[in-house]
């Protein structure tokens, strides 16, 4: 089998080779290759040790040399190169206590996670493929290499990263490296936060977000995101739903684009709802108020996922808006888009959109037609440059200054009086019409 390598990464792998000793492609690229996707990264793995790559090479990088990694530049492009290695105990559940450099590819290939992903390449022994990795990447599997408890129980990341590559590529997982997961995942309490988000990040926004579902069939997310267990177990008998709470979140993230907030948003919109569900006396399920409830359990679980502050406050007020169903004639997306931001309003469409797909049919039709209303509206109202903000309303703060007001509180009332004066009629948004208004909310 010929790979095409790129040639940076053929002439590292020479380089290495002419001295005498042994150099590889390995890991995801080779995985990518064979799956007919272009690698993000070039990983390279050898028998040389890190002083000795870097004296082969004219600009490196010491990136980790603890653990054998020197990154090799070429033209501005950074380049891992790591040492055939063994790793020693894994004491905390997530890294080995120390690492030992060996001559052998076969001992570093079994060191490593997944059998798609412990392949290796050059074009002088093609590719090596100690494990099945080929065989299971066309099969459509995600197995660990040797026995999964032990896989596992070094690095419980690991556990996320095996449903996290199933959702990515569309793969099951293999019955044994599925059935350690539940056993392994209370260790997922060694991993940091912030790991453990990127992970699901990944997840989310692959082309399988709904593969959560495994993550939660395997006790994954009830030691990060139990308030999804919750949603799993919480039935909707209501006419507008076809799903639990839990079933609904995951099919509503098929109907939104790959989009950080956009998925995130999808799988908390609705997490408040356990908390607030009340049954009428014809047994139907109601969920008052699950929004303003849900915003702030969101703003919870981000927090403790270490997410960064821009997310959590767009994914918030998404959240905050999203299950207004209100007429959406020009007047109320006016004030929607005061409330929610110019730059949000595109995107709360798309939450309603993909919440309203995921519900039963029963209104599907009648929202669908109102959203395409309320997105005529907002083009409209952005072409004609109407007020929707403080921001663009034709008087200002210094401007009432000017007219002899005092500095203070009395500004920014009569301010917010104003645009709400423009947010209802917007042809009044001239420095004219809003003296004379002025002059009617003093005399009120």
């Amino acid at each position: 089998m010929h790979i095409e390598i790129p040639k940076h990464v053929e002439m590292i792998l020479n380089v290495l080779e002419e001295a005498g000793f042994e150099a590889y492609a390995v890991g995801g690229c080779v995985r990518d290759v064979l799956l007919g996707r272009c690698p993000h990264d070039w990983d390279i793995t050898t028998s040389a040790l890190p002083e000795q790559v870097k004296e082969l090479f004219h600009r490196t990088i010491d990136t980790g040399l603890q653990h054998g990694t020197v990154t090799v530049m070429v033209e501005k492009e950074g380049y891992e190169v790591t040492t055939y290695r063994v790793d020693g105990e894994y004491e905390d559940g997530r890294h080995p206590k120390e690492v030992t450099f060996t001559a052998s590819l076969s001992e570093d290939l079994k060191r490593r996670d997944f059998t798609i992903n412990a392949m290796a390449y050059n074009h002088t022994d093609g590719l090596v493929d100690l494990f099945g990795g080929k065989e299971d990447l066309e099969n459509g599997i995600i197995r660990c290499v040797g026995d999964p408890m032990e896989r596992f129980t070094e690095d419980a990341l690991r556990i996320m990263r095996a449903v996290r590559f199933s959702a990515q590529l569309g793969f099951a997982i293999e019955e044994k490296t599925k059935a350690a997961l539940p056993i392994i995942a209370p260790n997922l309490k060694n991993v940091s936060a912030e790991r453990i988000e990127a992970e699901l990040e990944k997840m989310l926004l692959s082309p399988n977000p709904d593969f959560l579902r495994v993550a939660y069939e395997a006790g994954i997310t009830k030691e990060f995101l139990w308030e999804f267990d919750t949603c799993m177990k919480t039935p909707q008998n209501n006419p507008h739903h076809c799903f639990s709470v839990g079933e609904h979140i995951l099919h509503s993230m098929l109907y939104v684009k790959a989009d950080k907030v956009l998925r995130f948003a999808m799988l908390l919109h609705d997490i408040g709802k356990p908390q607030v569900k009340s049954t009428d006396e014809d047994g139907i399920d109601h969920f008052y108020n699950h929004a303003i409830v849900g915003e702030k359990m969101a703003k919870t679980i981000m927090r403790r996922l270490k997410m960064d502050n821009d997310t959590i406050y767009k994914v918030s007020k998404l959240i905050q808006f999203h299950d207004y169903w209100g007429i959406m004639n020009a007047k109320q997306v006016r004030k929607t888009i005061n409330k929610i931001g110019e730059d949000l309003f595109p995107l709360l469409l798309e939450i309603k959109k993909a919440d309203c797909l995921a519900q039963s049919d029963l209104t599907r039709k009648e929202n669908l037609t109102c959203l395409v209303e309320a997105q005529k509206h907002f083009q409209e109202i952005q072409e004609r440059n109407e007020c929707v903000s403080l921001k663009t309303l034709a008087i200002t703060g210094n401007d009432l200054i000017q007219l002899g007001m005092k500095p203070g509180k009395e500004i920014g009332i009569i301010l917010h009086k104003l645009l709400d004066l423009v947010l209802e009629e917007p042809e009044k948004n001239t420095k004219e019409c809003l003296l004379k208004a002025i002059a009617d909310i003093k005399m009120n």
